[in-house]
């Protein structure tokens, strides 16, 4: 007795009866299903890979955010230190060693692509804050001094540089 293969008691193979130009069509029909199906799956994964990468990023700046914000806040105390007065050896002395602490904890930062946001030119609302406008030559818009200096890391703000303004010409007195 002969067995039968599943796939012949299923359905009759019409690829035999069929036209062949019909048959090389449907093939064709299906591989460019099947090319588009790959596409869209290749950008669904490129771009889950990409929203991951996008959160992680995220997570770590919450993470680190406290902590670089602290460590700012000593750059910030370290810059006061500086702009005292140095009179006698030993406030000199001194001066040197917090200039010293200073270059290395800008060192520290940088390693890490935290970066001094530039405050020269023309303000940019998305990495100045002004607090203040002064009156002088410069057109209007000008960053004419750096109150506090701002920060970014890996391209995102974390802390915009404070700013004063000039006022432009019209408001000279």
């Amino acid at each position: 007795m002969k067995e039968t293969d599943p796939d012949e008691t299923a359905e009759p193979r019409t690829s035999a009866a069929a036209d062949p130009d019909e048959r090389v069509a449907e093939l064709e029909a299906r591989c460019a299903d099947l090319e588009a199906r790959w596409l869209r799956t290749q950008a669904d994964y490129q771009n889950s890979r990409r929203r991951a990468q996008q959160e992680l990023d995220s997570a770590l700046l919450r993470t680190l955010q406290p902590l670089l914000d602290e460590l700012l806040l000593v750059a910030d105390y370290l810059d006061m230190a500086l702009a005292a007065p140095t009179t006698t050896p030993e406030s000199k002395a001194l001066a040197t060693g917090v200039e010293l602490t200073r270059a290395k904890l800008s060192q520290a930062l940088e390693q890490v692509d935290v970066r001094l946001v530039r405050t020269q030119g023309l303000f940019d609302p998305a990495l100045h804050e002004a607090v203040e406008t002064r009156p002088g030559p410069e057109a209007a818009g000008t960053i004419v001094a750096t109150l506090r200096p701002g920060y970014t890391w890996q391209g995102r703000i974390l802390r915009p540089a404070r700013v004063a303004v000039a006022a432009g010409n019209d408001e000279q007195g």
